[in-house]
């Protein structure tokens, strides 16, 4: 019993006693260790009265201790890692993975679109605001807007103009010379479908940007010239050989070319800044460039001088056949000449007329002022115009109703006569107005006579002949013009029952016509409202048609 006790005894002193190596602690170090605890990164600093607990750097651990540590967690590491591999079975070693192809960059949706849809894209935006600015533009943005970009069939339109804004003279011709020099590498590799060109506001280099035009735009249907210097005979008739598809030419506004004797009228043009065509470019050039490309020219505009006439004479000699729009000039459909003065030319021998133009539609010879057009200036432009609709004649007062009658249109739809301003200083036919309206009274639709010195009874017998047809055919006359004519009451009243479509009546100035009448009527009622007022305040021989007196004005 008492070697037992005397064992559990020495246990128990054993366990209080304390480790080999280990030191006792005060409480002033516990407090050290609870504040600042080793590796937190803060020590204490005491002073007289306060104990501060600062960051910084503390007592550390020696170097060699640190080290030991560190060592002794690799060994254990490694000891690990080596017993994890015996354990496991050895076997073959995976083969490396293949590297990953390297991936492009994305190049975006526009790079995705087919071409195709691209064209027609461009097309579209191409034909509302032209290929300039827009196509360069695309051009940089990858590869196949590039492409796109680049096909000749978007560069069918193009309007070439060099900046103007405040430029001097020489600045102007640098900065035409660049523009011709981007279009040296442009043309042949865009334009080759060229189909209408236009030229605005270029001064020195005309003839070279032409010369371009010729070599590389073989399909150039239209050519538009305005404001532009140097149209020579030479440019045009060598567009017209270099392009067989060239059927339309507009050169108005242009200046004379350098070197050609100018008059006063491009002298004072160029000091004024006016736009005005020479004589040499309008006469010498039209007339060279129709006679190469004469045949396949349908629309021609040009701007009137004073050798307009030349140009008419070439036409008018058949080197045009097919010409269907002359602005101011003789044409097929539409003809304008505007204020021509027309000043007649004895011939010396007899000529013999052309073929005409077939397909004329339209012809105004209308002039603010008298002019010579006669009855024979009228046959020679229509003798071979049966399809003519309208006809303008308004200030041609030498032009009479047999020259009329004799034409060869049976449907004419538009005739204008009047004589503004001038029917009392001329001597006026006062009989004959009866031959335009039975020729034409079923198909007029506008009738102009205003100014026309024509009698009561004749006024009367031609407008009779809107009085319809024992068909019961209806009658098209929707405008009447008798603006200072000497109608009557009673021939007024006829023609308004008889014409149930008649919108216009103008019978301003009338002499004949009672106060209260002598106004333009517009609209259906205002001309039914007309004819109420005749038919009841009128005496009844003047309802019947029957002509009276001549009432004051």
């Amino acid at each position: 019993m008492a070697p037992v006790v005397a064992r559990r005894r020495a246990r128990q002193r054993v366990r209080i006693l304390p480790l080999a190596g280990a030191r006792s602690r005060s409480a002033e170090d516990w407090w050290w260790d609870r504040l600042a605890p080793s590796g937190s990164g803060y020590h204490l600093l005491q002073s007289d009265s306060m104990l501060l607990v600062l960051p910084g750097p503390g007592p550390a651990r020696p170097r060699a201790q640190r080290r030991a540590s560190r060592r002794a967690q690799l060994l254990r590491l490694r000891g690990a890692r080596a017993a994890e591999a015996k354990a496991k079975p050895r076997t073959a070693p995976a083969p490396a993975p293949a590297p990953a192809p390297q991936q492009e960059p994305d190049p975006g949706w526009g790079d995705r679109i087919p071409l195709e849809i691209l064209l027609q894209i461009f097309g579209l935006l191409v034909a509302a605001d032209g290929p300039i600015p827009f196509l360069g533009r695309a051009a940089r943005v990858c590869r196949r807007w590039h492409e796109a970009a680049s096909q000749p069939a978007l560069w069918h339109t193009l309007t070439l103009s060099p900046p103007l804004a405040g430029r001097p003279a020489k600045s102007g011709t640098k900065t035409e010379k660049k523009l011709l020099a981007s279009l040296e590498w442009l043309m042949p590799s865009r334009f080759s479908q060229l189909q209408r060109l236009t030229l605005i506001h270029w001064k020195s280099q005309v003839h070279p940007v032409l010369k371009l035009v010729s070599e590389s735009c073989p399909r150039l249907t239209f050519l538009k010239l305005s404001d532009c210097h140097g149209v020579t005979p030479d440019t045009l008739i060598m567009l017209a050989k270099a392009c067989p598809q060239l059927h339309s030419l507009d050169i108005q506004h242009s200046m004379v070319s350098p070197g050609v004797p100018r008059g006063p009228k491009e002298a004072w043009a160029e000091l004024t800044g006016a736009s005005v065509l020479g004589l040499q470019v309008e006469s010498t050039a039209v007339v060279s460039f129709l006679e190469e490309a004469g045949p396949r020219m349908r629309k021609l505009w040009l701007t009137y001088s004073s050798q307009t006439t030349a140009v008419l004479g070439a036409l008018l000699g058949s080197c045009c056949p097919q010409l269907q729009l002359l602005e101011p000039g003789p044409c097929s459909q539409v003809l304008r000449l505007l204020n021509l003065t027309w000043l007649p030319k004895p011939s010396g021998r007899a000529m013999t007329p052309g073929p005409g133009f077939p397909r004329l539609e339209e012809l105004c010879l209308a002039s603010s002022t008298c002019n010579f057009v006669s009855n024979e200036v009228l046959d020679r432009l229509l003798h071979g115009s049966p399809h003519l609709r309208l006809l303008d004649l308004r200030g041609c007062a030498r032009i009479t109703p047999a020259g009329l009658h004799d034409l060869p249109c049976q449907e004419l739809e538009q005739l204008h006569l009047g004589l503004y301003g001038m029917s009392d200083r001329l001597t006026l036919a006062k009989e004959g107005s009866l031959l335009l309206t039975q020729k034409w009274c079923h198909t007029l639709q506008e009738l102009d006579l205003s100014g026309q010195g024509f009698s009561e009874k004749d006024l009367e017998q031609a407008l009779a002949a809107f009085s319809g047809t024992p068909g019961g055919s209806h009658l098209a006359l929707c405008s009447l013009n008798l603006r200072g004519t000497r109608v009557t009451p009673g021939t007024v009243s006829s023609v308004i029952s008889n014409c149930p479509g008649l919108l216009y009546l103008n019978l301003e100035s009338c002499r004949c016509l009672p106060r209260g009448l002598k106004r333009a009527y517009r609209g259906p009622e205002e001309v039914q409202r007309c004819l109420q007022q005749l038919l009841t305040s009128l005496p009844p021989a003047s309802q019947l048609g029957s002509s009276s007196q001549p009432a004051l004005p």
